[in-house]
């Protein structure tokens, strides 16, 4: 840790930009998506496509990017991300045709596959002792939930501005800033150069989480189910590779260590748990604001900003909490939050001003719950801190994807439903549920671990 101590004081709000920019990635075309392809003259069924590709390829090789940093240093690999993202947004800003848009997006996804996971193992080298530690990851935290929700706002805002090629222009002197920041001030870590890559892998992990990503954001067009359905049949089947390919791996992607921490299998599920319950909620509250009530996109965007202020205020908060309560406390009290706030969002219609009260809430849910799956999840011994960092950011993408995919899939079939707001509101009421199945889950398993260890004890004093 010796080079965290050297570290210049603005490394970690440098690294939890770049956090910032990347996850804003994913979400901030949502809004700007019919100018996209109104302005490229391409159909409605292009938007798919560009809002997946970047999600598939930045869910699809996480798990690569933290292990090339293992390998080849994770300074040197997150200054290769940045670049590549700054390359890419300027592709995307000047793109005439909706085949060049959709093959930027995938290389911004890339990009920030390559950034993202050597950024938090180099903020938690850049935060020395666990009180500096705890703080650093609340940044990261709140920085990559708000990025997250903050996107349909800068979206809609940038459009209604500039334009929507604005919202890939900004990216390209932000890339530039922050390699500058990284050279100055981003820590040094050795990398490991012993033994070989895991090449195959990568592959299937990579492969996996692509089908995936793609699959489930099939499952929403009725007339592309049966493709959605053959391509989540596809990942499973990659996975079942993927695990006798890392049984018989000299140094799996996935070391067996990783795979069996019950810390880490924790905050994994916790951090998919995280967005897809807030990320299909935001999504649907969204398409109500413009469908049904007819706000524009930057009007939208600013009745759903109480949820990214919210993020920043649960992450501030999580810092304090963690040092009373137990990480675990912490998972469950964010996804019991999530839980009541995306319930408060059934009581739409009828009382227009519940809705920013409802995503205030669960925003500051998911700073907390996001803080704490991340204090559980790095919590690992140091030669599993990038592989954990990749497990955690791959997880939280893979729930983005799903949870929206599935809970629009659910909004879209149960229409007609005579509730309220139709399909909505259901969709609403599962990622509700989801969120406080997660929260009993955690304080059982809990519980559990508890009365082993107590005894454990009491038979070690026998």
């Amino acid at each position: 840790m010796q080079a965290a101590s050297r570290c210049r004081p603005g490394a970690v709000t440098a690294l939890c930009l770049v956090q910032f920019v990347d996850v804003l990635g994913v979400t901030v075309v949502v809004t700007a998506l019919p100018a996209m392809l109104s302005g490229l003259g391409a159909s409605s069924s292009s938007a798919a496509l560009v809002f997946t590709g970047y999600a598939m390829f930045f869910g699809g090789l996480l798990m690569l990017g933290a292990r090339l940093g293992d390998r080849y240093g994770h300074r040197r690999v997150l200054l290769v991300g940045l670049l590549g993202f700054g390359a890419a947004s300027l592709m995307a800003a000047t793109a005439t045709s909706v085949l060049v848009l959709v093959g930027a997006r995938c290389l911004q996804g890339a990009a920030a596959a390559l950034s993202v996971p050597t950024a938090l193992r180099l903020l938690l080298a850049a935060a020395p002792g666990e009180d500096g530690r705890r703080r650093a990851l609340a940044a990261w935290s709140a920085t990559g939930a708000a990025a997250g929700a903050t996107g349909y706002l800068l979206g809609g805002g940038l459009t209604d501005l500039a334009g929507w090629r604005a919202v890939f222009w900004v990216n390209v002197p932000l890339a530039a800033a922050l390699v500058v920041a990284t050279v100055a001030g981003a820590p040094r870590l050795p990398p490991e150069r012993a033994g070989r890559l895991d090449v195959a892998g990568a592959a299937a992990l990579t492969a996996s989480v692509m089908a995936a990503v793609c699959g489930a954001s099939l499952l929403e067009h009725p007339d592309r189910r049966s493709a959605g359905l053959v391509l989540l049949a596809a990942g499973a089947a990659l996975v079942g590779a993927l695990v006798a390919i890392e049984r018989r791996a000299a140094q799996p992607l996935l070391p067996a260590a990783a795979v069996r921490h019950p810390a880490l299998q924790v905050a994994v599920v916790a951090a998919a748990l995280n967005t897809a319950t807030t990320s299909s909620a935001m999504t649907l509250a969204t398409l109500y604001l413009q469908d049904t009530r007819g706000a524009s996109p930057t009007a939208a965007g600013l009745l759903l900003l109480p949820c990214s202020l919210c993020v920043v205020a649960g992450s501030t908060a999580a810092a304090p909490l963690l040092r009373q309560r137990s990480a675990r406390s912490g998972i469950a009290l964010g996804l019991a939050t999530i839980a009541a706030g995306v319930a408060i969002l059934l009581a739409l219609p009828a009382a227009a001003w519940l809705l920013p009260v409802g995503v205030a809430t669960f925003g500051a849910g998911l700073g907390v719950s996001s803080v704490a799956a991340n204090t559980l999840g790095t919590g690992v011994p140091e030669a599993l801190q990038g592989t954990a960092s990749g497990a955690l950011n791959t997880a939280a993408q893979l729930g983005t994807a799903v949870g929206v995919s599935i809970l629009l899939l659910v909004a879209a079939t149960s229409e007609g439903s005579g509730l309220p707001l139709g399909g909505r509101s259901l969709a609403w009421a599962c990622a509700a549920t989801a969120a406080l199945a997660g929260a009993i889950l955690v304080v059982v398993g809990a519980a559990r671990a508890n009365a082993r260890t107590r005894a454990r004890a009491a038979a070690a004093l026998d």
